[in-house]
């Protein structure tokens, strides 16, 4: 069962709408650490300071931010202290707009919704309505210490959220732009439109799989096959316990019954 990561409520007009926040997505990459190939001991960092070449602790660390003009502002807790904070519990709709108008670029992660306890009725409530009129909801949301814009849209019978960019995280794209006098003629856009005919279909997740991952999976297995297994303490089996006169009873009830059956 997965574990929310946030609780609060959504709150548009007079309507609140406790929730709780689920990631919707996990990543299946295979993950390795660093060994030494002679022994397999794993291989560790430490955190050395540059300038004096001492080992230093992590409550000694601060953040360090590099200007552009090579400068280094060095800042402490008591530097956050007066930033606005990100800790709100309530998620404000600023404004319902039509789900095709977002462009998916500014999509960076993806959450379920749950009703939370009396917000169920009013959960349902706002996603009939959005799916009825088309539309998704922009909010202003704090997760993980940090305001984020977003968007929640009805998907099926649940509530998405997705953080969204800001607008200035998005790169100009002029720069990647075909030089503007670059036409297709008329018989290639014919072509080409005979092929995407050809290769048209419903987008079906389950057709698609990473193939590398699952190789490599194979690999790993192959790999074990030959390694024994990290000695530790047998487990002591555990005993049940169980009511021996109730499941005699239960056995000489049972017995009667197959018995009064088979006259």
């Amino acid at each position: 069962m997965a574990r929310s990561i946030w609780k609060g409520a959504i709150s548009f007009g007079l309507v609140t709408i406790p929730v709780k926040v689920y990631g919707a997505t996990e990543e299946k990459d295979i993950s390795f650490r660093q060994v030494h190939l002679a022994d397999g001991g794993r291989v560790r960092y430490k955190r050395v300071c540059e300038a004096c070449s001492q080992e230093v602790p992590f409550a000694e660390i601060g953040k360090g931010y590099d200007a552009a003009d090579g400068r280094l502002a060095i800042l402490e807790s008591a530097d956050f202290a007066g930033l606005p904070s990100a800790d709100g519990k309530t998620v404000d709709v600023v404004r319902f707009v039509d789900v095709d108008q977002v462009d998916p670029t500014y999509f960076n992660k993806t959450y379920f919704l749950e009703a939370d306890g009396v917000g169920v009725k009013p959960y349902v409530l706002l996603r009939d309505a959005l799916t009825a009129a088309g539309k998704a909801a922009v909010v202003k949301v704090a997760l993980r210490s940090r305001e984020s814009l977003a968007l929640i849209r009805p998907v099926g019978e649940v509530l998405r959220l997705h953080t969204m960019l800001w607008p200035d995280e998005l790169r100009d794209d002029s720069f990647v732009r075909p030089p503007t006098d670059l036409t297709a003629t008329e018989p290639e856009l014919a072509m080409a439109a005979m092929l995407i005919e050809q290769l048209s279909g419903d987008f079906e997740p389950d057709a698609y799989t990473d193939t590398y991952r699952q190789e490599l999976e194979k690999v790993i297995e192959a790999k074990l096959d030959g390694v024994a297994l990290p000695e530790g303490e047998a487990e002591a089996p555990r005993a049940e316990v169980v009511d021996l006169v109730a499941a005699l009873r239960a056995s000489v009830e049972a017995a009667k019954a197959r018995r009064a059956a088979a006259s």
